[in-house]
C-alpha cells in the first residue's frame, strides 16, 4: 500500500517538474565538491532508522555526534592562531599579541628550512631563512620564542614533521627551563610523515626510519608526557593539494591506521598510545559537505578502533581533531572576501564539532598575514563564539535530512577507499605505488579545469571581478634577519661545550642503528647541550639516508 507520505512526495516531484518546464534549475546536475550528487530535497526516507547505531548520543560511541556530552556548553573549542615568521623574537611577540587578543592556544609555524632539518647557515638555506615560518636552530631560539609564555598554562601545536623529534625535545628543555615538569606540557606536534610523501613534500628520511622515530615519539610522551597529542594525523595538505572532501578523509584515516599498524608493531599497547592521536583536517567552502565530513570522521574512526583493532578503552575510540580554513580556497583577488570565505569555513568546523581551530587571514593568499588580517581572523571565531548562538546546543545541525544522508554517502566513499588501500597493502604501500597521489592530482586537475570553465565560481576571481591597486600593505620579511639569524646560530656553536656536543652526537648515531633503543632521550640530551636542528637531522641523514621521492 503506498503510503500518505508517497503520494505526496510524488505530488511534490510533478509540481516542482512543472515549475522547472518555466524556470529550469541551475545546472543539470548538482553535486559537491567530492561529486556526490546533491538531491534536489531529501525527507524522512532519506535517514536510516537504525538511530543508536549511527547517530548515538553526544559523548557516546559511535560518536558521529560529538566526542563530549556537553561539547561547547561546557568550554569553547580552543582558539589556536597559527603563527610564526622571521626571527624567534619577532613571533614571540606575535604570539603575545594574539595571547592579549584572546587567543586560547599557540601554534608554531617553522620556516622551510627547519621543517626539513637544516641550520639558517646551511647553503639549503639560502633565501629561505624566517620567510614561511620562524627559523630555530638551537634551543636558544626556542627560549626566545617562548620568552614570557607560561608553557604550564598555555598548550602549544607545533607543525613539524621530519624534526619533530627534535623540536619537541626542545620545547621540553624550554618547558624544564621556566620549572615545568614534562608531565604538565600540554599540546601537540604535528609529527605525520606519511602525508609529506603524500602531498607536502617535507619529508627528511625515508619511510621505514621515519616510522622508527615516530613509534619512539609515541613509547616516550607515553611515559613522560602524558597529557601531550604525539601525532596530528593531517589531512589538511592532502586536501590543499587538490583532494576531493572524500579522499582527504580516507587518505587521513588510512595514514592513521599504518600509524597504530607500526605502533603495534613495536610492542605498545594500543590503549596506551590511542588516546593521544589527534587529527587534522580543512575546512572548504561547502559548508554541509564540511559539517557531514567532520561528522562522519568520528563515525569511521571509532569503528575501525573498536572493532578492528579491538581497542578497550573508550579514549581510544574517539576521533579529536583541529580544524584550519582552506588556505587553498583564499583568492588574491578581492581580498577582503576572503574574510567571509574563512566565516563559512569556520562556521562547519564548529558545527562539526571541532576539538581547536585556526581561522586563516584574508591575506593568505598574497603573504603571511599582517597584525591587522590576524586579529580580524581571532576576531571570526571570537564571534561564532559570542555571538552566533550555535554552541549553545550540541550538534545542532543532527537530524536534518540532507546533514544525515550527506554524513552516510561519506562514510560509504570513504569506506570504500579504505578497502582499495587495504586491498594494494596499507598506506605505506600505496604511497609507495603512488595509489593516493595520482588520485589526487586526477582530483586537483578536474577542480581547475572547473574553474577555468567557469562551471565552478570563485567570486572576484572568475566572476565578478573588478579593477585593483597592488595592496602595500602586506607583512614582508626583513631580508636583514637571514644574516641576523646566521650570526646568531654561529654565536651559540662558539659558546656552547663543543666536546659535549659531539659525544651526545655520537651517541645518537650509535642508537639509530640500533631498533631497541629510544632515540627521544639522546635527542633530549644534545638539544641540552645546544646541538642544532642541522646537526642532529644530518647525523640521522648519514645513517637513514635521504628520501628523494618516487
Amino acid at each position: 500500500m503506498t503510503s500518505k507520505y508517497e503520494n505526496q512526495h510524488a505530488q511534490w516531484e510533478k509540481e516542482a517538474d512543472q515549475v522547472t518546464e518555466r524556470f529550469p534549475e541551475r545546472k543539470s546536475l548538482f553535486e559537491t565538491s567530492s561529486h556526490i550528487t546533491v538531491e534536489r530535497l531529501y525527507s524522512p526516507n532519506e535517514i536510516d532508522k537504525t538511530y543508536m547505531d549511527k547517530l548515538g548520543f553526544p559523548g557516546q560511541y559511535p560518536y558521529t555526534r560529538g566526542i563530549q556530552p556537553t561539547m561547547y556548553r561546557s568550554r569553547y573549542w580552543t582558539m589556536r592562531q597559527y603563527a610564526g615568521f622571521g626571527s624567534a623574537k619577532e613571533t614571540n611577540e606575535r604570539f603575545r599579541y594574539l595571547l592579549d587578543q584572546g587567543q586560547t592556544g599557540l601554534s608554531v609555524a617553522f620556516d622551510l628550512p627547519t621543517q626539513i632539518g637544516y641550520d639558517s647557515d646551511d647553503p639549503m638555506a639560502e633565501g629561505e631563512v624566517g620567510k614561511v615560518g620562524v627559523a630555530i636552530d638551537s634551543l636558544a631560539d626556542m627560549e626566545t620564542l617562548f620568552d614570557q609564555i607560561p608553557l604550564d598554562k598555555v598548550s602549544t601545536s607545533m607543525t613539524i614533521n621530519a624534526p619533530a623529534s627534535v623540536l619537541l625535545c626542545m620545547y621540553i628543555a624550554v618547558g624544564e627551563k621556566q620549572g615545568v615538569p614534562k608531565e604538565k606540557l600540554t599540546g601537540t606536534i604535528q609529527n605525520d610523515i606519511l602525508k609529506e610523501y603524500i602531498a607536502r613534500g617535507t619529508y627528511i628520511y625515508p619511510p621505514k626510519p621515519s616510522m622508527r622515530i615516530i613509534t619512539d615519539i609515541f613509547a616516550y610522551c607515553q611515559e613522560h608526557l602524558p597529557r601531550f597529542n604525539t601525532i596530528s594525523i593531517s589531512g589538511y595538505h592532502i586536501r590543499e593539494a587538490g583532494s576531493t572532501a572524500v579522499q582527504e578523509l580516507a587518505f587521513t584515516i588510512a595514514n592513521g591506521m599504518a600509524y597504530v599498524d607500526a605502533a603495534l608493531a613495536s610492542g605498545l599497547d594500543i590503549d596506551q598510545f590511542a588516546p593521544r592521536l589527534a587529527f587534522f583536517f580543512n575546512a572548504h567552502n561547502q559548508f554541509f559537505e564540511e559539517v557531514a565530513k567532520f561528522r562522519a570522521a568520528r563515525r569511521i574512526w571509532a569503528k575501525i578502533m573498536k572493532e578492528h583493532y579491538q581497542a578497550q578503552n573508550p579514549k581510544s575510540w574517539k576521533l579529536r581533531f583541529h580544524t584550519q580554513t582552506g588556505g587553498s580556497t583564499l583568492t588574491a583577488q578581492q581580498p577582503d572576501n576572503n574574510i567571509v570565505r574563512v566565516a563559512i569555513q569556520a562556521l562547519s568546523a564548529v558545527m562539526g564539532g571541532t576539538q581547536s581551530l585556526h581561522t586563516n587571514s584574508r591575506d593568505e593568499a598574497l603573504a603571511l598575514p599582517t597584525e591587522e588580517s590576524a586579529r580580524i581572523a581571532l576576531r571570526t571565531q571570537q564571534i561564532i563564539a559570542h555571538e552566533s548562538g550555535v554552541a549553545d546546543t550540541v550538534d545542532p545541525l543532527a537530524g536534518s535530512y540532507y546533514v544525515e544522508k550527506l554524513t552516510d554517502n561519506m562514510e560509504k566513499e570513504v569506506t570504500d577507499y579504505l578497502q582499495q588501500i587495504s586491498d594494494l597493502g596499507g598506506a605505506v604501500q600505496a604511497i609507495e605505488e603512488g595509489f593516493m597521489q595520482r588520485e589526487i592530482h586526477y582530483a586537483a586537475y578536474q577542480s581547475q579545469k572547473a574553474i577555468e570553465q567557469r562551471e565552478e565560481i570563485i567570486v572576484g576571481m572568475n566572476q565578478f571581478k573588478i579593477e585593483e591597486e597592488v595592496n602595500e600593505e602586506l607583512l614582508r620579511v626583513d631580508e636583514k634577519l637571514e644574516k641576523q639569524q646566521i650570526k646568531k646560530t654561529q654565536s651559540v656553536r662558539t659558546e656552547r661545550d663543543a666536546i659535549a656536543v659531539e659525544q651526545a652526537l655520537n651517541r645518537i648515531r650509535k642508537a639509530s642503528q640500533q631498533t631497541t633503543i629510544n632515540l627521544m632521550p639522546l635527542i633530549l640530551d644534545a638539544v641540552k647541550a645546544y646541538a642544532t636542528v642541522g646537526e642532529i637531522c644530518n647525523v640521522l641523514r648519514n645513517e637513514y639516508g635521504e628520501y628523494t621521492g618516487m
